[in-house]
């Protein structure tokens, strides 16, 4: 549930202020100018780059490898407009605005928002490790739900993968891959949390339960890869799955004699911070630290919280099983 928190709110407001719509940076004649500049001649004010030299002489788009590296003209030339077009803005007295709706965030190695890249990975890290030691535990345990956080687990991991990427080289095919792992986790942490917190164990009953919510994740899937990417549809999605699993669970914890379900509650409300943190949408601070990156901080201890949750589970319900035997 903690990555739940991350979902939902990357769906919700990378997509409702999307990384390809307009925004008063973009629409700068100035900035406009300099593009159509820059990419005509390779520079862009006193900055010029070498490799804009293979698109010139080529009339042809970058290779894949080019732009996947972050070196390809176009890409390249929006941001060193937008960093001379921030510095006259500064030089004015304005403050930053957004490009495609985005805040201009200074480049570190050639990754787009080094911030929140780094705190993907290390809740990729935190996701990674709360896998194995679940794999581990499970060969101690008669969990009835361990298949279905293995898969949990996988999808997390996926998605904090690809957010790793999108975060570090934002394109297309890198925010559809982003795209497309946030629903699928999204889609089986609601069908995980009915579930589990049905108590549902016979498999006919768990295939009857989750067949509709499986089969509408996959269309929808479907739908934005292959009809159309409707950012404002997939945000109404996303949004209702995330927050029906986040009532699940909170009305669980509410009337279950769970052991550890404090653990479900401080989860949900990190989740209500984290919401309130991506809400505040500040400038950046330094170019480097925004309010998306501090969100993408704070998806780091609920991870753990949550994993921790998961191994309590599984121990609680392998105790509860033995002492009905006995």
């Amino acid at each position: 549930m903690a990555d739940l928190c991350w979902v939902i709110l990357f769906v919700s407001f990378s997509f409702l202020f999307g990384a390809f719509d307009a925004s008063i940076g973009d629409i700068d004649p100035l900035y406009r100018a300099c593009i159509v500049q820059c990419e005509k001649t390779g520079c862009a004010g006193e900055i010029c780059l070498q490799h804009c030299k293979y698109s010139l002489l080529n009339s042809q788009k970058e290779p894949l490898y080019m732009q996947l590296n972050q070196r390809d003209c176009p890409t390249d030339c929006k941001y060193h407009c937008m960093v001379k077009r921030e510095k006259k803005r500064s030089s004015l007295g304005f403050g930053p605005v957004k490009y495609y709706g985005k805040w201009p965030l200074k480049r570190i190695f050639g990754l787009q928002e080094p911030l929140s890249v780094a705190f993907s990975a290390l809740n990729l890290a935190k996701n990674v490790q709360g896998c194995l030691s679940f794999f581990n535990l499970d060969k101690k345990t008669s969990y009835n739900y361990a298949a279905l956080w293995h898969i949990y687990g996988f999808l997390s991991v996926n998605s904090c993968v690809w957010s790793v990427v999108f975060h570090s080289r934002g394109m297309e095919i890198t925010e559809k891959l982003d795209c497309t792992s946030a629903v699928a986790l999204l889609g089986f942490s609601l069908i995980i949390s009915i579930l589990r917190s049905f108590n549902i164990k016979n498999e006919p009953a768990r295939v009857l339960a989750s067949s509709p919510l499986f089969a509408f994740t996959i269309t929808h899937i479907l739908y934005l890869n292959n009809y159309q990417m409707d950012h404002g549809w997939n945000t109404k999605v996303c949004v209702t799955m995330g927050v029906a699993q986040l009532l699940i669970w909170a009305i669980w914890a509410g009337i279950s004699q769970h052991p550890s379900k404090s653990k479900i509650w401080i989860v949900v409300f990190g989740s209500g911070v984290a919401m309130f943190l991506e809400n505040c949408d500040f400038p950046p601070y330094a170019g480097l630290i925004d309010a998306h990156a501090l969100w993408h901080a704070t998806t780091i201890p609920l991870t753990c919280i949550w994993w921790s949750f998961i191994q309590d589970d599984a121990k609680y319900q392998t105790f509860d099983l033995n002492k009905k035997e006995k």
